[in-house]
């Protein structure tokens, strides 16, 4: 669960409506005038990838590909990788939003694109599908400082090309992990910062050894006490890989994972609280049996341990064919350990329920009175596995570019909660388990996508993907469910190369996606279809790049998030009915002089349920056409970078999300406002003669202004909203050797 924003009330409002019609009249106004460019010959500027690009190659979009994607490498991550998340360092780019539950971007965060949540955001590694197979999810807290060992990520918006995993309804990233190095090298990094958080890392590689073999890996500790009141996070992560790199052979085998403890902080704060103590954390509270506070429970932690492997297999057959050929595992086991309240749940959450029936316990007498309600500390587990394989051969000549592939995944999942303690034990005893349940998920799918260069300046893509799911589990919470989908996914699309600095392409890409375990939990959902158009501008010149996309994404039963959380934290969400999301995204790269640059990006977009109902409890109201929860109208950044000395490098960020509602009935009330941050950031190197070949010093001062801002929030109706505020002023500093 992630939702987005709010700033404090002096902050400007950057979150005015925008009209359908008006986006149309921009975004065609826009597109007309390249009628005047003159034309000239396309020049190919296409380079032969490495093989280790190959890994990726199958699922990543390029300029011949007509959908909206944005690059970052390890250049550009290098000066803010100071110990935040991924999701914080991509933060400024085309569409995104990020938000983190302990406020300052490390341990649970995630993002938004085009103002879908993370579980619709299709992310891979290698090109092998990272999302929790159940619950859609990414959960960046199991695989802490990643992003020390991302080579490149690219993030297609909308539904890009053919990927493994669930379909992507809001975004796919695609990551693709370190390169093997030609020479041996070292690298220690250490950080410091606001919140008592400290990261250390350390990296190695024994270059080509041989010609033909290298090893390298990496080691990782970062804590954090959080922004938010015991939202403090313990994480180890450890990456180790060995390549064998022949003169049309690469093997890679990969072992990665991470170790994670942090306390919850996942409830947010009502605005009553945070008026008088914005970093409150309600979870683990106790009180007494008259309902008196009594202070909070000491072990509340989140407990994770996640583990890949990776095998990876890229052949060049000939001067027009390779292959590649995957296999993977991932081992993820852990609870999160909470105490239960039997003054608040009775008084405040589950007052008509009884704790026993839902321990599925039976109630008790003691000293002649009957109990069925108790104080209790439990652990919910997850112990699950997931494996297969991925595959794809690659034909490239002058005139084609054709891609077939496909994977197979299963997931193996244990659910079960286990009693640690109970004040009136009834017929349990401390290590029972009760409420245990098992998931099987069955993923497959093939794929040919395909570039064909018509003419100089005329190219066609397509892409078909036929995918099979098939979902079982058992519990009392989802009842007992074996549902079975068939999805075909095409794709096609247009680009007119202008001259050779512009192009205009246009595309149209079919999307089916599952239900998650939640939304069994919470009802008998539909699958979802989306049908998205995207129309697009891209100028590269020397001292300018802008890129310039149109899209209209017109979805069928979407899964909506309605803004309420169920009993775990998961977030609700229900089948719309007909809604869509139309925008305009611009983002450019400017060259102002040698060493000044800018790159602004901006997205204005409409985003609307048609015709929603809700139930009040009694009927369902016909409320119209209303705002799509968690998607503002209005998503703009900033990067100036100005290099006053060779090696010394100053950036400006800047970070502004419009206004958006937390519920889908555009209640005044659960309105969240807009919010307007900057952060600074510095990086300097050092290159002495002798012991290290590089000194870099970092610095970054998040939320320079000290904006109040407020990042996600919940509405569970009747009035009753809560907020996750995000850290003031802050910064992080480090010191990276390289040798």
């Amino acid at each position: 669960m992630n939702p987005i924003l709010v700033s404090k009330s002096q902050s400007r409002n950057f979150g005015s409506k925008v009209a359908k019609s008006t986006i149309l009249t921009v975004s065609f106004s826009f597109f007309f005038s390249l009628l005047t460019i003159a034309q000239e010959k396309q020049q190919d500027t296409t380079k032969l990838n490495q093989l280790d690009e190959v890994l990726v190659a199958a699922v990543r979009a390029t300029s011949k590909t007509p959908v909206s994607f944005s690059n970052l490498d390890k250049k550009d991550i290098a000066p803010r990788n100071l110990g935040q998340d991924i999701p914080a360092l991509m933060n400024y780019m085309p569409s995104v939003v990020s938000t983190s539950y302990a406020g300052n971007g490390i341990g649970y965060s995630g993002i938004r694109v085009r103002g879908s949540d993370a579980t619709r955001v299709n992310v891979t590694i290698n090109g092998i599908s990272y999302n929790d197979s159940e619950s859609q999810g990414t959960f960046w807290v199991n695989l802490p400082d990643f992003a020390s060992s991302v080579q490149s990520l690219q993030l297609q918006r909308g539904v890009g090309t053919s990927t493994n995993g669930a379909g992507a309804f809001g975004a796919s990233l695609n990551m693709l992990t370190d390169n093997y190095a030609k020479e041996s090298n070292g690298e220690i990094a250490n950080s410091y910062g606001s919140f008592n958080t400290h990261k250390h890392t350390v990296k190695f590689s024994t270059g080509l050894m041989n010609d033909h073999f290298e090893l390298a890996g990496r080691l990782s500790v970062l804590k954090s006490d959080g922004y938010v009141d015991r939202a403090s996070s313990d994480l180890k992560s450890y990456f180790l890989q060995g390549t064998y790199a022949g003169k049309t052979t690469l093997i890679k085998g990969l072992v990665f994972g991470g170790y994670e403890r942090t306390d919850q902080s996942w409830n947010g704060v009502d605005a009553e609280t945070m008026a008088s103590k914005r970093t409150y954390n309600s979870v683990g509270q106790q009180y007494s049996v008259a309902g008196d506070f009594e202070g909070f429970y000491k072990n509340q932690v989140d407990n994770y341990n996640q583990d890949h492997a990776q095998l990876h297999w890229n052949e060049k057959i000939s001067e027009h064919w390779n292959t590649n050929l995957a296999f993977h595992y991932t081992k993820g086991k852990g609870y999160y350990e909470e105490f239960v309240d039997d003054w608040f749940y009775t008084n405040v959450y589950y007052a008509e329920d009884s704790q026993y029936s839902f321990l599925g316990l039976n109630p008790i007498t003691v000293n002649g009175n009957p109990i069925s309600s108790t104080d209790y500390i439990r652990r919910k587990w997850l112990d699950n596995d997931f494996y297969g394989t991925t595959f794809s051969a690659n034909y490239e000549n002058e005139k084609l570019d054709l891609v077939l592939g496909g994977g197979y995944n299963k997931y193996e999942g244990s659910h079960f909660d286990e009693i640690l303690w109970a004040q009136y034990p009834s017929n349990s005893q401390s290590g029972d388990i009760y409420d245990s349940s098992d998931a099987v998920k069955k993923d497959g799918n093939i794929f040919a996508k395909a570039n064909y260069q018509l003419t100089s300046q005329w190219s066609l893509f397509g892409d078909l993907q036929l995918r099979n799911v098939n979902y079982k589990t058992d519990s009392a919470e989802t009842g007992n469910v074996n549902d079975n989908f068939n999805f075909f996914n095409p794709k096609a699309g247009l680009t007119f190369a202008v001259n050779s600095k512009n192009a205009i392409y246009f595309s149209y890409a079919r999307a089916n996606r599952e239900p998650n375990r939640s939304d069994y939990k919470n009802g008998s959902p539909k699958p979802e279809k989306l049908n998205d158009f995207e129309l697009g501008w891209r100028l590269t010149k020397k001292q300018v790049k802008l890129n310039a996309n149109v899209y209209y994404m017109a979805y069928k039963d979407q899964l909506i998030l309605t803004g309420q959380l169920d009993n775990v934290g998961d977030p609700i969400r229900k089948n719309s009915g007909d809604s869509y999301r139309l925008g305009l995204e611009l983002d450019a790269t400017i060259a102002v002089l040698d060493n000044l640059f800018f790159s602004p990006n901006v997205t204005v977009s409409t985003n609307k349920n048609k015709n929603y109902f809700e139930d009040n409890g009694t009927d369902l109201v016909n409320l119209g056409d209303t705002n799509i929860a968690y998607s503002p109208n209005l998503v703009f950044g900033n990067n100036i970078t100005f290099l006053p000395l060779k090696k010394l490098q100053l950036a400006l960020l800047t970070k502004g999300v419009g206004e958006q509602y937390l519920s889908n009935n555009d209640v005044k009330a659960s309105k969240l406002k807009s919010y307007f941050v900057n952060d600074f950031n510095l990086s300097y190197e050092i290159n002495p003669k002798s012991i290290f070949k590089s000194i870099v010093v970092s610095g970054l001062v998040n939320n320079v202004f000290d904006v109040d801002y407020i990042s996600d929030g919940a509405d569970y109706g009747g009035g009753y909203v809560v907020y996750y505020p995000q850290a003031g002023i802050n910064f992080l500093a480090g010191l990276t050797l390289k040798f």
